[in-house]
């Protein structure tokens, strides 16, 4: 029997771990300049003006969510099928919750839906769309920014599972997921089965230099030192708490690995891609639907999402075949929180059919052939 074989892990090679050890050896565990380094390399990469580090993709939710002025009286449009800090970010705020169905070939926002529930209220209703790149499949940036400009909505682009995947626009232009061209911010997690992995990490991008100074302060209990912006200046000990804000940073260390693991990152989307090939290839003939592929786009295959009636028996079959698979996700909806906030089973129908019939096969770079044939196997020997 092969060793257990997980649906994501991350690689870490001695060279990270050398640029861990050498931060460690060194003057700064904490804000040191990794940090700085690590957030110019990112932005460089995603094609952003600015990026700012913190501590996981859920802290960057928060943080744009409050940059933004989030409260209330806030009512934001997210999709069902995610995982729920794209939701949780705004009731951290005390906002409320809006849900739109998924496209059932991408599994993203549906768009006609979207245009049909803002439709549905009087202008100036909603403040603002939270839309989910999936799986690595970017959602088009362009259509959405369209809406949003048609409503003054503001955009946060949930891209945690899409750095480096890419979409071409009506002008022909190759747009990276998270590029600051079409939202206002975007948001990255460093969790260890996303592409790059700090153990945990986050990243918020924007082309927004207003954005990019409160989120700054935001991340760092509201508070700054920032001589051109302090209301006093009592020496170079002072500081100021200006607004209410977080301990959401991200250690140097984890930025030194950050900027390692970033090295490597195109080599890692090629070698999903291969792993993605080779999935379409052998598993084609089977009664399971494969994932759609589109013209235009760019995948960077976080997951690997097959669908069929059977999921529970495959997955009890390749678990015993030590096999780890996972679901993403539970529709949002059907969390209990979110229950008792009054959505019910039934109003998304799209995302409920899929999540009863989606598993997430092996996908990560460190996959070997071997291990791939295997699950390969084990899955023909399920349905045959």
């Amino acid at each position: 029997m092969m060793k257990p074989i997980s649906y994501g892990r991350q690689n870490i090679t001695n060279e990270d771990i050398e640029a861990v050890v050498n931060v460690l050896n060194g003057d700064y565990l904490t804000q040191g300049p990794s940090i700085e380094l690590f957030e110019r390399a990112f932005a460089n990469y995603i094609g952003a003006k600015y990026a700012i580090a913190v501590s996981n993709g859920t802290a960057a939710l928060h943080l744009c969510a409050l940059a933004l002025n989030v409260n209330e009286k806030s009512k934001v449009i997210t999709s069902p099928i995610t995982f729920a800090a794209s939701a949780n970010c705004i009731r951290y705020c005390n906002g409320e919750v809006h849900f739109v169905d998924i496209n059932p070939d991408t599994f993203t926002i549906d768009t006609k839906k979207l245009n049909q529930l803002i439709e549905s209220k009087p202008k100036g209703y909603f403040d603002g769309i939270i839309p989910v790149d999936f799986a690595g499949f970017p959602v088009n940036m362009e259509e959405i920014k369209e809406i949003a400009a048609e409503n003054n909505l503001w955009i946060i682009e949930d891209a945690c599972h899409a750095p480096g995947a890419k979409f071409i626009s009506k002008n022909n232009v190759k747009h990276n997921s998270g590029n600051g061209e079409f939202a206002d911010l975007a948001i990255f997690s460093f969790h260890p089965v996303k592409h790059i992995a700090t153990g945990e990490g986050g990243m918020i991008t924007t082309n927004n230099k207003e954005l990019y100074d409160r989120l700054n302060i935001l991340r760092t209990h509201g508070i700054t030192k920032n001589p051109d912006i302090l209301l006093e200046n009592h020496g170079g000990w002072y500081y100021e708490m200006q607004e209410l804000g977080y301990n959401y940073r991200l250690t140097d260390f984890q930025a030194a690995l950050g900027i390692n693991q970033l090295k490597r990152a195109e080599e890692g989307i090629r070698r999903r891609n291969e792993i993605a090939e080779k999935y379409f290839n052998e598993l084609g003939g089977l009664p399971i639907t494969l994932p759609k592929q589109f013209e235009n786009y760019e995948h960077a295959y976080h997951l690997f999402i097959i669908q069929t009636d059977r999921r529970k028996e495959l997955y009890d079959f390749l678990k015993k075949a030590s096999i780890f698979t996972q679901v993403h996700y539970i529709p949002v909806h059907l969390m209990p929180y979110y229950k008792n906030l009054g959505w019910e089973k039934g109003d998304f129908p799209v995302s409920e059919n899929y999540y009863n019939k989606c598993l997430s096969l092996p996908m990560y770079p460190s996959l070997t052939e071997q291990e791939q044939e295997y699950v390969i196997e084990q899955i023909k020997i399920f349905f045959n």
